[in-house]
């Protein structure tokens, strides 16, 4: 027996890469950051008592087979799902499914799972031929609530809730309605071998603030459409894993920049480039209470860019390439109401990112959306009304401005 074992290793050794068996290139093709909701996010704790979710998602990249990602990762206990169950929404504002699509899916071969305290769980693979571009719909039955909701509050897509079992159920008359997800991290498919992903790090205009609710027009959408419509790049999949209020030094909303790369970027299937747009909370946050001594500035420039060296440093580490964006200008922002002083930080962190050599690329969306007449200000076609975030105009304008020649190599 042990001849036979080291005979047939041999042989192995021996046979050129193509004729060994090569392993399914999964690839994401939806995911979103995970964070512990806020309380005016969070739903009432016997509102997941015996009760079935759905929540619907849209994909970039499509494929024949395809896993779901749960998440328990803020969980304090172990979390038991009772079922789930994917199939295609017969709209993008509505409950309704396609009887004829709806499929389970198992884990480990059971139709339901026990995910641990601060874990995620893939679902096995299921057969169900998903198209670029399209939406999904998870139906997720739960006995018993978490302990500690996991999820993502902006979601920007409508999501439903009844109580009973009713995961294959074609519609859910009477559904609770809120913009939120709750439990779900991640949809991966098998996709070309050379298929990849762009992971996108940003805050609420990334998350898509300003953005049509149900109408998937955040700029990450734009770019996964430009994508899809070039052959040279139309297995690349777009995934956008912004946090409003995210910052890169402290604890916003949802952990902090570094503290999320790991779940956020390493731990994506397929992942080979990231884009990096944060810095306007903590610059905005920087001087919102009051203008600190010039000396103080000059220090926290330096802390927002040695953030920038961390991330750039852990991604070629993982072999990524890591794209950096500059910061949107926002004077007039109600919320922040920015000093000059604080306009002069944006300005010498963006003269940082477009240096050379400091991020492989650069994506220059504060060129894209400024005012040229009013550089510090957002051109106002492109404003949402609050002089911080941009409106579905100028995501459209965001996402056309990345060359695509960035993902096509």
């Amino acid at each position: 027996m042990k001849i036979a074992k080291i005979l047939a290793a041999t042989i192995l050794l021996a046979l050129p890469a193509s004729c060994l068996p090569q392993a399914q290139n999964w690839v994401a093709s939806w995911a979103t950051a995970q964070q512990i909701p806020e309380p005016q996010n969070a739903l009432a704790v016997d509102d997941l008592r015996d009760a079935t979710l759905r929540q619907i998602v849209h994909l970039s990249v499509g494929g024949p087979t395809l896993r779901v990602h749960l998440s328990n990762a803020f969980g304090t206990e172990p979390l038991h799902v009772g079922a789930v169950h994917i199939a295609k929404p017969l709209g993008a504002s509505a409950a309704q499914i396609d009887p004829a699509s709806d499929k389970p899916l198992t884990f480990s071969g059971n139709s339901d799972v026990i995910i641990p305290a601060g874990a995620e769980y893939l679902s096995d693979p299921v057969d169900f031929p998903v198209s670029p571009l399209s939406s999904l719909a998870i139906s997720i039955y739960f006995d018993l609530p978490p302990a500690q909701q996991t999820g993502h509050p902006g979601s920007r897509a409508t999501s439903y809730l009844v109580h009973g079992d009713a995961v294959s159920s074609t519609d859910l008359p009477g559904a609770k309605k809120f913009d939120h997800w709750y439990q779900i991290a991640a949809v991966d498919v098998i996709a070309p071998r050379k298929a990849a992903d762009v992971v996108v790090l940003g805050d609420s205009i990334t998350d898509g603030h300003g953005a049509t609710t149900n109408g998937n027009d955040r700029w990450t959408d734009v770019l996964a459409e430009r994508l899809q419509a070039s052959s040279r790049t139309r297995n690349v999949g777009v995934l956008n894993l912004g946090i409003g209020g995210n910052h890169l030094l402290t604890d916003g909303l949802g952990p902090n920049l570094l503290a999320r790369f790991d779940r956020d970027v390493l731990a994506q299937a397929g992942a080979r480039w990231v884009i990096v747009l944060e810095g306007v909370n903590d610059l905005g946050g920087f001087t919102r209470l009051g203008d600190p001594p010039r000396a103080e500035h000059a220090a926290f420039v330096k802390r927002v860019i040695a953030s920038y060296e961390q991330v750039i440093v852990r991604a070629h580490a993982a072999h990524l390439r890591v794209y950096g964006a500059t910061i949107l200008p926002y004077t007039d922002s109600g919320y922040y109401h920015p000093p000059a002083s604080n306009e002069a930080d944006r300005q010498a962190i963006n003269a940082w990112i477009r240096i050379p050599g400091h991020f492989d690329e650069v994506i220059d969306f504060d060129k894209a959306m400024r005012d040229p007449s009013h550089p510090d200000r957002l051109l106002p076609a492109y404003d949402c009304g609050d002089h911080l975030h941009p409106n579905p105009a100028g995501y459209r304008a965001m996402g056309d401005a990345i060359p695509l020649t960035l993902f096509s190599e």
